[in-house]
């Protein structure tokens, strides 16, 4: 049974069986996954493994239809960076609410969205290492159907791209495919971050080098905003305004080059704090000799989170304000994403261990949030009290502090607590399996994920 709409073929996982141990699931025998949603569990009785991560099908529902209308409002594709979920079922969701292709940012998820019908991918990242342009290139002759964008930031690696292409091995039914160019985006850097040119001028520098070079072809510029994002709002504010222009003035000076080649001009950047800004700023371009395809790549909107994105999107939604439209809109973004685990201790009277640790939740943007508390059994969780923290993680044990007040006598051993977490990105990826829940916390199917 489907979770949530989508357009990729996803029956192999479907049809998979997993075995007893694999995380999340309380299982004696092999189980088909697909079975899982016919299962009867309910997290709430206790009848999943724990710890365990849930995605709440009504909040990503939500949130991919107001992404959907963000970017139709504002004129935008979506690229959504895959590397968030590395989950073939979101990815297909995206892809059916509009999305225009995935963003991933190495050659093996390249490969993972392939596998699953993903059929056009922007690799956000530098394509140098020889392996690595192997996979890429073989993707490109083998399938005609499919589409990579890729990055360059340097004559080096402008010259690594031609001779990688020029080195392709025709064969009798890849010829054609191999004669596609192959689209590279220049990316404008900042000074002191990771890749990217680091002015202007060399940025164009670049543009001119893949616009001379056979079997490339400039497809436009990119950047990635995020970096700005600070303890200082209104100084992030500016910052990242004046990349944006930074990175829409390169494209009208390479189109009055000619630089530009393809049937249409890209211009991407947008993660998950400042896209609306990034979506602005790409709304004001000049004409151009070609169509322009402005693309956002925020991925982390799709579950959201209690944290980092939270407070970085509640800024979006004032930014906003009664803009957003239509009822799918009205409310901001949702987080979807929870980790459930039990109360294993009661060691002190204002400290409870849970079951869930370093191994299971992100920490490295901000532990953890208790969220909601559940005496196995029938009903709906409670609210945990303001003053609920946790301060500690180990590899798999978390230590929840618990104000003065009720709670201390009333979190129990073997009671459930779950928490939202703050950056998806880095719990997604200790979860293979993640289970789909409706807002009464019944199972209703599992997600993959590929790390």
């Amino acid at each position: 049974m489907s979770l949530l709409p989508g357009v990729l073929s996803l029956s192999e996982l479907e049809e998979q069986r997993l075995p007893p141990g694999t995380k999340g699931l309380a299982i004696g025998a092999p189980l088909r996954q697909g079975a899982i949603g016919v299962q009867g569990w309910n997290v709430l009785r206790g009848d999943t493994g724990l710890p365990v991560a849930v995605l709440k099908t009504a909040a990503l529902r939500h949130n991919l239809a107001w992404m959907r209308d963000f970017c139709a409002r504002h004129g935008a594709s979506l690229a959504p960076h895959g590397k968030t979920t590395m989950c073939p079922q979101l990815f297909g969701a995206q892809l059916a609410h509009g999305a225009w292709g995935i963003t991933l940012a190495t050659p093996a998820q390249v490969q993972v969205a392939h596998r699953f019908g993903v059929r056009r991918v922007l690799l956000a990242n530098q394509l140098v290492a020889p392996g690595d342009l192997r996979i890429v290139l073989a993707l490109l002759r083998d399938d005609p159907e499919f589409d990579c964008v890729v990055l360059a930031d340097s004559l080096a690696g402008v010259a690594r791209l031609a001779e990688a292409v020029a080195a392709q091995p025709l064969t009798a039914t890849a010829s054609a495919a191999v004669a596609r160019p192959l689209p590279v985006l220049v990316e404008l850097g900042l000074q002191g971050k990771r890749a990217g040119c680091r002015t202007p001028e060399a940025a164009l520098t670049v543009a001119r080098a893949l616009a001379g070079s056979p079997g490339l072809v400039l497809a436009g510029f990119e950047g990635y905003e995020g970096l700005l994002v600070s303890h200082d709002h209104e100084a992030d504010l500016g910052a990242v305004r004046a990349f944006v222009d930074a990175l829409c003035a390169l494209v009208p000076a390479a189109d009055d080059e000619g630089l530009f080649q393809g049937g249409e001009i890209m211009v991407s950047a947008g993660g998950s704090a400042y896209f609306d800004l990034v979506a602005r700023g790409f709304a004001s371009m000049p004409e151009l000799s070609r169509p322009l395809r402005p693309i956002l790549r925020s991925g982390c909107y799709v579950t959201s989170d209690h944290g980092l994105y939270r407070a970085a999107l509640a800024q979006l939604d004032a930014r906003e304000g009664a803009v957003s439209a239509g009822a799918a809109s009205a409310d901001g973004l949702r987080p979807a994403l929870e980790i459930w685990s039990v109360v294993q201790s009661r060691p002190e009277p204002d400290l409870a261990i849970l079951g869930m640790g370093k191994r299971d939740a992100s920490h490295d943007a901000g532990l953890p949030q208790p969220l909601l508390c559940h005496r196995p059994g029938p009903g709906l969780p409670t609210a945990l009290p303001a003053g609920c923290e946790i301060v500690k993680l180990n590899d798999q044990h978390a230590y929840l502090r618990l104000p003065e007040g009720p709670v201390r006598a009333a979190l129990q051993v073997g009671d459930l607590v779950g928490c939202g977490i703050s950056h998806p990105c880095t719990t997604f990826d200790r979860w293979p399996l993640l289970l789909g829940v409706d807002d009464d916390y019944a199972v209703r199917g599992a997600f993959n994920t590929f790390f």
